[in-house]
């Protein structure tokens, strides 16, 4: 897999799935909203710890900066 996905954009993936986690632990968010966004979440820290994300290679979308070849 190529990485698609630039560092800062980990990050921010990170934090959404940080505070989703939060609001699940102190049960400010239930039941199905719970589900999706704690899917959303797994998904996120996932795509995140691998700089790859299949929907941006879907959109042909790229957050890396490009190497540039001499």
């Amino acid at each position: 897999m190529e990485k698609n996905m630039s560092r800062i954009d980990g990050v921010v993936r990170l934090i959404i799935a940080a505070a989703v986690a939060l609001l699940y632990f102190t049960n400010i968010i239930g039941g199905t909203l719970a589900i999706v966004l704690g899917v959303v979440a797994i998904i996120f820290t996932l795509t995140s710890f691998v700089s790859f994300c299949p929907l941006y290679r879907l959109f042909g979308i790229s957050t890396c900066r490009v190497k540039q070849q001499n």
